[in-house]
């Protein structure tokens, strides 16, 4: 997708016809079926005057081509502009150009991040060079017209409003490395840009180069195959076993028949099956066969913990292959089979309308409509929240709307809990989600299940854990608040869960990161459901709030709602105590259900806390 092409001369003349605004605004418009925010007719207003004195400035030739916010195939990104020609050495060439409105930037520790006001607050932001660079990246690693048609690529950024500062931030030595792969210019580097641009593609000749662009073919280099083929390579984290091996193989050898027919996968799968080794070792064997595939994930934190693992050895390998991983809410507007695959991790955590950031009606639909094969990891008793949509009968029947041939598979083996599957039927039982087989028990020297008589003592344990060279983090459920960046919490100052009664204090994960569960201090904060579902540790310990009590009387687990700290979670669910209940143990179960060696609980309800310890001495007798 396109908003604005043309070549040099008519760019020119729709800036001096005061036309090129309303040219890209009707283009937006018959693309998206709304109109562009206000703030981003302003930014075509003003960045595109600039531009053209650069462009007029540089003497390119009239023949080179123009785009403007072009949308990278298979992604939600839009580069600001793009322009094509050849330089005295007849290579054909095409510069990227990153455009901001900042006035002002401040450095941060993180690799390529600043921070600027933006969007009416002070945010972080990827370095406008880092941008430039992965979208160039990214184009020359999925466009066969780029990596195979011999058109080189460039990139650069260039900050109109913004005059340097002595120090400048943008260009302090950390920024060294993306500054190096696209060159940054500042409000009073006109010049330079100029010939910058002049010397990629000032012989003009572009209309051609971007016919190409444009109609290039959709699939991954060889170069980025062999890439993301080495990450996996003697890496332990992936290897498969048994049923999963059989699940990976059914999932590749669909998608590698060549009818066009299109076909939804469902992987069903409790906590510790493996869903997500098979997911992350069918997207390196998809993308070795060439396939235009993406791994998307509802959750940030789970994605990027996976993309760490991945990169571990060779972390630079991290940026190149972020492009290959996905959140859920970007494919509400993708065209139809733009994709030969999308596979769906956490599938449970599919969105419907009004969810977070989401501008689209149903995720699940977005990502069936977008591919031609769809693979989808699903437990349903991981939805927690009344937005999750993503259930296998939900799933079944948009596949069906579709006429997509639904193939189905459930992984039984449990790989997680030391593979004591006794104890997660126990677990299921205990907190009443459902009856199970096999609830009265499980083999203790496999999996360690205990309860602390208080909090500080669970902390001590999970220490301990810690300090012997597991990787044991403390969990909790949403039973307090979470203070807010503007309230000081950044990096987890604030120590809000807080239980009076036993003197503990703790402060909840780093808003910072999205990487708790594997950073050094992780173990020094506690983290939510949110920040560890899909991911493991060797030892967890949980502290089971207000929000989860259990009535001596009726026998019954319940959710409080006025305890339960999670709005959307709770949202529209003051009147229906049963759902709130079923989403509230839902929470504790995939908490519960984190650690591969053991568990350790405390509960803040003692009726509850009495409840456990009864149950777990019942597994004794």
């Amino acid at each position: 997708m396109i908003l604005y092409s043309s070549n040099v001369t008519g760019f020119k003349k729709d800036i001096k016809s005061f036309q090129i605004v309303d040219k890209i605004e009707n283009s937006f418009v018959d693309c998206f079926g709304k109109n562009p925010s206000p703030s981003e007719k302003r930014s075509w207003n003003n960045s595109m005057q600039f531009m053209s004195q650069i462009v007029d400035g540089s003497n390119v030739a009239d023949d080179c081509g123009v785009l403007i916010e072009y949308n990278i195939p298979t992604s939600s990104k839009r580069v600001d502009f793009i322009l094509s020609g050849q330089n005295k050495e007849e290579e054909d060439n095409f510069v990227i150009i990153e455009l901001k409105q900042w006035d002002s930037a401040e450095p941060t520790e993180k690799e390529d991040i600043v921070k600027t006001f933006v969007g009416q607050a002070v945010r972080e932001a990827a370095h406008p060079s880092y941008q430039a660079w992965s979208y160039q990246q990214m184009i020359h690693d999925m466009n066969t017209a780029v990596y195979e048609g011999n058109i080189k690529s460039h990139s650069c950024s260039y900050l109109h409003n913004y005059k340097e500062k002595n120090p400048e931030p943008l260009k302090l030595p950390q920024y060294a490395e993306c500054i190096r792969q696209a060159p940054v210019f500042l409000r009073d580097d006109y010049k330079m840009l100029e010939d910058f641009l002049y010397c990629h593609v000032g012989r003009g000749k572009g209309m051609e180069i971007l016919y190409r662009i444009e109609n290039g073919k959709i699939k991954p280099s060889k170069k980025l195959i062999d890439h993301v083929s080495g990450l996996f390579r003697g890496n332990s984290e992936f290897i498969l076993i048994d049923e999963q091996k059989v699940a990976f193989e059914t999932i590749v050898n669909v998608a590698k028949k060549d009818d066009n027919k299109k076909r939804t996968i469902i992987v069903t799968g409790g906590p510790g099956t493996g869903k997500s080794v098979i997911s992350m070792n069918a997207l390196g064997e998809l993308l070795k066969n060439e396939m235009n595939v993406q791994f998307v994930a509802p959750n940030a934190a789970f994605r990027n913990v996976l993309l760490e693992m991945l990169t571990q050895q060779i972390p630079k390998n991290k940026n190149r292959i972020r492009n290959l991983f996905s959140g859920s809410a970007k494919f509400y507007n993708t065209q139809e089979n733009v994709f030969d695959v999308l596979i769906v991790d956490e599938a449970h955590r599919l969105k419907k309308a009004g969810a977070y950031q989401y501008q689209g009606e149903n995720q699940i639909e977005d990502i069936i409509k977008a591919s031609r094969i769809n693979v989808f990891f699903v437990d349903d008793s991981q939805q927690i929240r009344p937005e999750d949509i993503g259930s296998v009968q939900a799933i079944r029947e948009i596949a069906q709307k579709y006429n997509s041939e639904i193939e189905e598979i459930e992984l039984k083996a449990q790989f997680r809990c030391s593979g004591a599957e006794g104890f997660m039927n126990w677990l299921t039982t205990v907190l009443q989600i459902e009856d199970t087989a096999n609830f009265d028990g499980w083999d203790k020297a496999a999996f360690e299940f205990k309860i602390a008589d208080n909090p500080n003592d669970l902390l001590e344990m999970v220490k301990a854990k810690n300090y012997e060279g597991y990787k044991a983090r403390m969990l909790a459920g949403y039973a307090w608040k979470w203070s807010s960046e503007k309230e000081g919490n950044k990096n987890g100052e604030i120590e809000d869960v807080i239980i009076s009664e036993c003197d503990f204090k703790m402060p909840w994960n780093s808003r910072s990161t999205t990487t708790w569960a594997i950073d050094e201090n992780g173990v020094n904060q506690i983290g939510c459901v949110h920040t560890s579902q899909g991911l493991e540790f060797d030892y967890v310990g949980i502290i089971v709030g207000n929000d989860l009590k259990f009535n001596p009387e009726t026998k019954e687990i319940y959710a409080s709602y006025n305890d339960y700290k999670d709005m959307v979670g709770k949202k529209g669910l003051k009147e229906k105590p049963l759902e709130l209940t079923r989403l509230v143990s839902n929470v504790y179960k995939i908490l519960m259900s984190r650690g591969m060696k053991g568990c350790y609980v405390y509960c803040r309800d003692s009726e509850l806390q009495e409840y456990l310890k009864e149950r777990l001495e019942r597994t004794r007798e």
